[in-house]
């Protein structure tokens, strides 16, 4: 695969105070980079010189130093129920997987945050690539900038590759500037980050940003959820579970606290539960499930396992499923089952980047032998 090289610096990527500053180095009034910020996040140009309200001479000044920075997809499969897998190529010459999912009158964006994992899930096929670098904010953005339904979005998750609290800082600059009012001035409540749970950088996703949380669970026993997501060793999910009481406590404490119900809080905090047959499905799982979510005001998605190579882990049948959904709801805990989407255009993360890899590798194979 050929490589990005980003001979000139990007604009995407930047809050309007940094392209105000850009301005300036460049010998231009500083509200010149709010007029950047608006042509990139509101009019999404992919030339400068579409800046129109930007005298010549100070377009020929940015584009000397500078390019847009939008990069389209090398790749896509579209699934027969309308989700389209997205490669995109990042500027360290990798790439990344973003899933588009329309229902409806909603179309959600999972987007990647970094090029592989560290977390190395037993369940996740991202975490079989290793790690191989996070992404800039221009990389995270770009993948909504050059997305062809850009358009009709209506909420991002960070579920995609890689997890978010270990790139926070550009997490935090790629939703600030979705968020900002001068950009895309969505609401935090249509962008979910997902975690599974990172000692130190949680609290301060948890303090720093508005956007709905999603924590990656998968069993409520610690010595299990290690066996299966090594992160439980750096922080453990009672530990998670600790500080997420301070940012979502359950109904009957917030009451206790402030004499009367406050109702939900309008920040929404989920717990993703892939249901693995004979695993985690048990009824000492179950109930230890509830007993670990009951001091929080949450949800659990719950979610169908679709098998992955060298995985001996199985998914739990449909009456299976309904029978945990049941089970949750009976005990207060609000469950849903999450749909599945795209099972034919390699779904599970990290397949179609997975099958890229392989046919670039056999290309450049190919090659050597030719020579």
């Amino acid at each position: 695969m050929t490589d990005i090289i980003m001979e000139k610096k990007t604009l995407l990527g930047h809050t309007e105070a940094e392209l105000k500053t850009i301005a300036k180095d460049l010998g231009m009034p500083a509200f010149t980079g709010g007029q950047i910020a608006r042509w990139l996040y509101v009019s999404h140009v992919t030339d400068i010189d579409a800046m129109t309200n930007l005298s010549k001479a100070n377009r020929e000044k940015l584009k000397a130093e500078y390019i847009i920075g939008c990069t389209p997809p090398v790749d896509s499969q579209t699934s027969a129920d309308g989700t389209v897998k997205y490669l995109f190529p990042t500027d360290n010459g990798k790439t990344v997987e973003t899933v588009f999912i329309p229902d409806g009158d909603r179309a959600t964006l999972c987007v990647s945050c970094q090029v592989g994992c560290k977390m190395n899930c037993l369940f996740c096929q991202t975490g079989k690539q290793g790690f191989e670098g996070n992404l800039t904010v221009r990389d995270i953005l770009n993948q909504v900038y050059a997305l062809p339904e850009r358009e009709r979005l209506t909420n991002i998750v960070f579920m995609g590759q890689g997890e978010p609290m270990d790139n926070l800082d550009n997490v935090l600059r790629a939703t600030e500037i979705l968020t900002a009012p001068y950009a895309y001035a969505w609401s935090p409540r249509r962008i979910t980050v997902s975690s599974v749970g990172i000692k130190g950088k949680l609290e301060r996703f948890l303090d720093e940003s508005d956007c709905h949380v999603a924590i990656s669970l998968h069993t409520a026993i610690p010595e299990q959820r290690e066996q299966m997501m090594p992160a439980e060793k750096g922080m453990g999910i009672r530990e998670v579970i600790r500080l997420l009481e301070n940012y979502f406590p359950s109904r009957n404490r917030r009451r206790n606290m402030e004499g009367d119900d406050i109702g939900s809080h309008q920040r929404r905090l989920t717990f993703e539960y892939t249901v693995f047959g004979g695993v985690n499905d048990t009824p000492t799982h179950l109930k230890e499930l509830v007993r670990l979510l009951r001091p929080l005001d949450c949800r659990v998605n719950l979610i169908r396992f679709h098998q992955i190579p060298d995985v001996a882990l199985h998914g739990a049948s449909e009456s299976q499923m309904e029978t945990v959904c049941d089970y949750l709801n009976r005990n207060g805990i609000p469950a849903t089952i999450r749909a599945s989407r795209g099972q034919d255009i390699f779904a599970a993360c990290g397949l179609l980047n997975t099958k890229y890899k392989i046919g670039v590798q056999k290309n450049i194979h190919e090659e050597n032998q030719e020579q």
